[in-house]
């Protein structure tokens, strides 16, 4: 298939992609993920490998827009987690 990413044009195909991760330790996800495999990636660590460029060139949209075109499931970043409620070292009552 082919995509452009950060400008630059790739003629991608799963097994490539497949074949670039393989042996490729998957970083801590933080964003935007994919699945190679059975390991989840990185879209951004994926992106880097499969073009050899700075993962600051090229947005996560790019590569998973090619990623989903190629086959791949792509997931959305991790909804934040919700701020545990704080207890108060003050007194609710007043005496």
């Amino acid at each position: 298939m082919r995509c452009v990413i950060a400008r630059f044009p790739f003629d991608l195909f799963k097994s490539e992609v497949e074949a670039a991760m393989k042996g490729v330790k998957p970083e801590p996800v933080t964003g935007e993920s994919v699945i190679v495999g059975r390991r989840h990636y990185p879209v951004k660590q994926v992106g880097e490998v499969i073009t050899r460029q700075d993962r600051r060139d090229f947005s996560a949209a790019e590569v998973t827009r090619a990623l989903t075109g190629l086959g791949f499931t792509c997931r959305p970043a991790p909804a934040p987690a919700a701020p545990e409620p704080v207890e108060t070292a003050w007194p609710t009552t007043i005496v």
